[in-house]
């Protein structure tokens, strides 16, 4: 890790390589909340400097000094939900008593993941649209984002398999990558399930049945 990266990924360093020093570091933080609270209600090719900077109480060339362009502060906006997030998503898998009571769990891993996407929606469509466009920079975010939860459940197979809880044949990267993909998805299209009349309780249920079944042979 260099001196100019905070530990969350982000590196800190002005548009013209300095690093900001206290009060230049709030102005920072508050232009990247500002562009994230716009995400709400606009999509982010639409988002303009100079608006982002006014609902901020600055200036476009104050914006200019921290960041090239819009696009260059919502990659930084991803990269901070990539680290924590990839992190929050692993706890959910990771040092938990399966054993217990796998349902219970699996309960709190789907809804950790349909938490997780509700409270993050603005910033995930961003990272998903990008990423399903071909801009690897967003997939690389998507990726890690994924890939804290992806490797824990690889691991958590892995060790069943050994123990005899799950088949001698199950793969266990196919076991996690398909998981993954399936709490992620289900996450991201909770509201259109909602509106096909399924509702937030049913989709967790379902999704955690799969998830005890596949990770610990129970359910």
């Amino acid at each position: 890790m260099s001196d100019d990266d905070n530990g969350d990924g982000a590196d800190l360093r002005a548009a013209d390589g300095r690093v900001p020093g206290r009060r230049g570091m709030a102005t920072r933080r508050r232009l990247l909340d500002t562009t994230l609270e716009m995400l709400e209600s606009s999509t982010y090719r639409d988002l303009k400097v100079v608006e982002i900077a006014r609902v901020a109480g600055t200036s476009p060339a104050t914006f200019y000094q921290y960041f090239p362009d819009v696009e260059a502060a919502v990659l930084v906006l991803a990269a901070e939900l990539a680290e924590h997030g990839s992190e929050e998503l692993r706890s959910l898998i990771d040092g938990r008593q399966w054993e217990s009571d796998p349902i219970a769990i699996a309960r709190e891993v789907a809804d950790g993941y349909l938490d997780f996407w509700q409270a993050h929606w603005s910033l995930i469509r961003v990272i998903d649209l990008a990423a399903l466009e071909g801009d690897e920079r967003f997939r690389d975010l998507r990726t890690w984002l994924l890939n804290g939860a992806n490797q824990a459940m690889d691991e958590m197979v892995r060790r069943k398999v050994t123990e005899g809880v799950l088949p001698a044949g199950t793969r266990p990267a196919a076991v996690a990558g398909v998981l993954t993909s399936m709490l992620a998805h289900v996450a991201a299209h909770r509201q259109g399930f909602e509106n096909w009349g399924v509702p937030r309780d049913e989709l967790r249920d379902t999704l955690a049945a799969i998830v005890a079944w596949s990770l610990t042979a129970r359910h």
